[in-house]
């Protein structure tokens, strides 16, 4: 039987032969870079099969949570801070880790405002904390294949 028989795409190929596969993205930790992110989401949730669809919430789901962490107070000298997206492919769809440096006495905002709801809309599961100086929203989205 030919590789393409066994499985349906490329994308689903290289899943099931690689355990591990992580993207790192770090921007400087301002608006104008977002654009950097958003784009990167969307091309691999595009690479990875997801369907527009998915793509579209994935991708407003990461920029609401960039913004939700460049609107935490940044620690000294606030010049210098990077956001970071950690993309990890899983069998099922796709996790995103955004993180940043932020003042240690930082709290996430609650489970009730607007950026979390936003969150909750378009990823399967969500969870934000800031400890020990850092500040970070955790998301995943799983296709409907």
């Amino acid at each position: 039987m030919a590789l393409s028989e066994q499985t349906p795409s490329g994308a689903a190929a290289r899943r099931a032969t690689d355990p591990v596969d992580v993207v790192h993205l770090p921007v400087h930790a301002a608006t104008e870079y977002l654009g950097v992110v958003r784009t990167a989401t969307a091309g691999l949730a595009a690479r990875l099969s997801f369907s527009l669809d998915e793509i579209e919430d994935l991708r407003i789901a990461v920029d609401e949570a960039c913004v939700m962490l460049l609107s935490l107070r940044a620690p000294d000298p606030p010049g210098s801070r990077t956001l970071t997206c950690r993309y990890r492919v899983l069998e099922d769809g796709l996790c995103v880790r955004v993180s940043s440096p932020v003042s240690p006495d930082v709290t996430m905002p609650g489970g009730q405002s607007f950026a979390w709801q936003v969150l909750t809309a378009h990823a399967t599961d969500v969870s934000g904390r800031a400890e020990a100086g850092i500040a970070e929203v955790r998301l995943v989205k799983r296709w409907r294949h």
